[in-house]
């Protein structure tokens, strides 16, 4: 056999070992998808400096995980419709879990807050690694989900959270809703 082509079968062996190994690999990590669990993940609360896990912090309540930047024009469009709808169902159990992406510093975050006058969790992750864990296209993004920890809806871009649709789906799953500790269902 020519020197040649114990090299290509060389080359093609550690392709292939590549391919198994990438396929190996590949699959321990779960798709983000209507469906899957919420994927953990380590913010910090702007206001305080805590870190919180949003799976433990959220447990057992509705929650729309939002994330999102101070600089996306889009993101400040959809913000008084999730502040509405809010508003509308934080007593029943409704949360939300708004995710800044920003890499500047808490305070950019918080005077922005301040200026749009919304009152939901307005979370900070300056490394923008949740856009990782969460396999986003960009801001924002949203994920809906139930009181079990499960994504029920994933929306990509600017959406109106305070819609009949979603006040109806957002209804529906609070109705399914075990009361969440300190938060009586009605």
């Amino acid at each position: 056999m020519s020197r040649q082509w114990l090299v290509v079968i060389l080359i093609v062996a550690g392709l292939a070992l590549g391919a198994a190994a990438l396929v190996r690999v590949g699959s321990g990590m779960d798709r983000v998808e209507v469906g899957s669990r919420m994927p953990d993940f380590q913010v910090s609360d702007p206001h305080t400096r805590d870190t919180i896990s949003l799976r433990e912090h959220y447990k057992g309540s509705v929650t729309l995980v939002n994330i999102w930047a101070t600089w996306c024009v889009p993101c400040r469009t959809e913000m008084p419709a999730m502040e509405k709808v809010y508003h509308e169902y934080k007593d029943r159990g409704f949360r939300i879990a708004a995710v800044s992406v920003d890499e500047a510093a808490d305070d950019v975050v918080n005077e922005f807050i301040e200026r749009m006058g919304v009152t939901f969790d307005i979370l900070h992750d300056r490394s923008g690694n949740i856009q990782k864990v969460y396999q986003t296209t960009g801001v924002p993004e949203s994920f809906l989900v139930n009181q079990d920890g499960i994504i029920v809806r994933r929306v990509i871009g600017a959406h109106d959270w305070n819609s009949p649709v979603n006040r109806s789906l957002i209804e529906r799953l609070l109705a399914d809703a075990k009361p969440a500790s300190g938060v009586a269902a009605r």
